[in-house]
């Protein structure tokens, strides 16, 4: 399928509105706030369970009204269904792009497209549900016992190894759904072709106990396999050393069997390494790593958490995929969030985002957005080869709550630089305590920690919309010499993201939001956010250098001095 030419943004008279009201725009939110009883509820949505208050953002009816036509006129909606019906809008790939099909229930009725649909001569529903279900039946024969390593013994530790979305996704969605693991599992992830990454994640395990999954579609991702491979060592090594197998290569190819297993298409490459492919579980070019949490690239998750979590973790994917699908774009929460990340970038010409979840759980959600958004939305050219008319992408970062507070906050605060920020928290917490004795001064003895953590959630946001003047800085009795320097501009934009609790369906709903926030910048830019050419060239000279580096010669007098030299520094080092 070959695209037709995105519309150009910038010729649009929707983008001409905003340069115009950017140049010299003064945004007052204590103004807007006092002259506006209305505007939290006015800026306030609902998708799904998650409530977001986009009031705090430095956005007016007039802002928005031309953002919302910014969408209408580069056809936000009608890209959306072309991703959802299986259109090939991956078009450097000439991929459709289907993970919205990933979390489709098996037996709902009124889907759109209509259950059964077929891309590409393929029942898309049929097969995800059927590898759904072997990952199901796998996943219970572990969390039952049933499946035991080589001695017989249960399993107790998932190695998944992987790299890219085949780690960062099931790491992220292990930590912030810990509270639902099961008690006697546990998972560890490896991606790092570091060998220190490998020899950390396997030092303390019983090889007896560990189960490894090898996650690579095409099964030769070289940071994975290497470290496959170095697991397999370790693993033969260790069951050889305790007694349990012997040196024989059928004995090794036993041992691989039971304590290997892979998620990957290449069925020939698995048992070529030792994994029977009956236990190989697969998925599609249609499913891009980055979006593949909810495939079989979180098998690992699925062991832990167990299938009943994993399908509420679904469904919390599919709500969000359905709001965006059927509500008007005035209140489509991904698509006015990525509109309002346009405004900043594009016409506020902010350049990072920070995400700040107010649940430690979520620590690794800001890591695994930054693949999310900037392998999708950092590029170039347009879906059609040629430039760019405006800047893309954003910089995103961040922690979680209070740990932001001591450490980089001070920059969003009071610093020159533009940086819009998410505030993420729920209301209830997995573990509710309470600080019995307090400290007789600012924490009363009985406080409920939970209820100090979100003060600080509201607080921040508050600091960061209103400021404080240097007469309220006076007021304090502060003196004079110091006023300037607790001055806070306020005006600093934020967006709070509140939900009942971290549950599976939670987590669905927050990262399909994102993901559609992504989809929404990059047709606003003309972009296939779907593909990741950028990630290649350091890998193939990687295996380029790699010769020079082990020594040989021909191969590093080919590098340019630089390289050469950095080269002949490392093996003096290393000797």
């Amino acid at each position: 399928m070959t695209e037709s030419a995105p519309v150009d943004p910038t010729s649009t008279d929707a983008w001409k509105a905003l340069d115009g009201i950017a140049d010299g725009f003064t945004p007052d939110l204590r103004g807007w706030f006092d002259t506006d009883a209305e505007r939290a509820s006015k800026y306030t949505f609902q998708a799904a369970d998650l409530t977001v208050d986009l009031s705090k953002g430095l956005i007016n009816e007039e802002i928005l009204g031309h953002l919302l036509q910014l969408a209408k006129d580069v056809d936000v909606a009608g890209r959306f269904e072309a991703l959802i019906s299986g259109q090939h809008i991956n078009v450097t790939e000439d991929r459709a792009v289907l993970h919205t099909a990933l979390r489709r229930p098996k037996d709902g009725e009124g889907l759109v497209p209509p259950k059964g649909f077929v891309v590409d001569g393929e029942d898309v529903d049929a097969e995800v549900h059927k590898t759904l279900d072997k990952v199901y039946a796998f996943a219970e024969k572990v969390r039952s016992g049933e499946w035991t390593g080589v001695t017989g013994k249960r399993i107790e530790t998932v190695v998944n190894i992987g790299i890219g979305g085949s780690d960062l996704g099931p790491v992220m969605v292990y930590e912030a759904l810990k509270p639902y693991v099961q008690a006697g599992i546990e998972a560890r992830f490896v991606s790092n072709i570091d060998p220190s990454d490998v020899y950390e994640k396997t030092v303390d395990l019983d090889p007896e106990t560990t189960l490894f999954i090898v996650a690579s579609k095409t099964f030769g991702t070289l940071e994975t396999l290497t470290n496959a491979r170095l697991a397999r060592e370790w693993l033969w090594k260790q069951l050889a050393a305790s007694g349990a197998i012997d040196d024989s290569d059928e004995k090794k190819k036993d041992a691989v069997a039971k304590h290997f297993v892979a998620v990957s298409t290449a069925l020939d490459k698995v048992a070529a390494f030792g994994i029977d492919p009956e236990n190989a579980f697969g998925f599609w070019d249609w499913v891009g790593g980055r979006y593949s949490v909810d495939s079989a690239i979180g098998t690992s998750v699925v062991i832990a958490i167990g299938p009943d979590n994993w399908r509420e973790f679904l469904a919390g994917f599919h709500a969000i995929d359905e709001h965006v699908r059927t509500a008007p774009l005035e209140k489509n929460v991904p698509v006015l969030l990525g509109l309002l990340n346009v405004w900043y970038s594009n016409f506020l010409k902010a350049q990072s985002h920070a995400v700040l979840p107010y649940a430690q759980y979520l620590h690794r959600f800001p890591a695994y957005l930054q693949q999310l958004t900037m392998e999708s939305n950092g590029k170039s050219v347009r879906w059609d080869g040629t430039p760019v008319t405006t800047d893309t992408g954003e910089i995103f970062w961040g922690e979680p709550g209070t740990n932001g507070q001591h450490a980089f906050y001070q920059l969003i605060h009071q610093g020159t630089r533009l940086i819009p920020a998410d505030f993420i928290a729920v209301a209830n917490p997995a573990h509710p305590l309470k600080d019995e004795t307090g400290d007789g001064s600012t924490v009363e003895a009985g406080q409920d920690v939970h209820n100090l953590f979100l003060a600080n959630f509201f607080a921040q946001t508050k600091a960061l919309a209103f400021g404080k003047t240097a007469d309220e800085v006076r007021a304090e009795g502060t003196k004079e010499s110091v006023v300037p320097a607790r001055v806070f501009s306020g005006n600093r934009p934020t967006t709070s993201i509140l939900a009942p609790a971290l549950t599976p369906s939670v987590l669905g709903q927050l990262i399909a939001l994102y993901e559609h926030i992504v989809f929404t910048e990059g047709t606003i830019w003309g972009i296939d956010s779907f593909d990741q050419w950028g990630v290649e060239l350091g890998k193939q000279l990687a295996l380029q250098v790699a010769p020079a580096v082990d020594g040989d010669a021909a191969a590093l007098e080919k590098q340019d001095s630089s390289t050469k030299s950095l080269i002949q520094k490392y093996l003096e080092l290393r000797k």
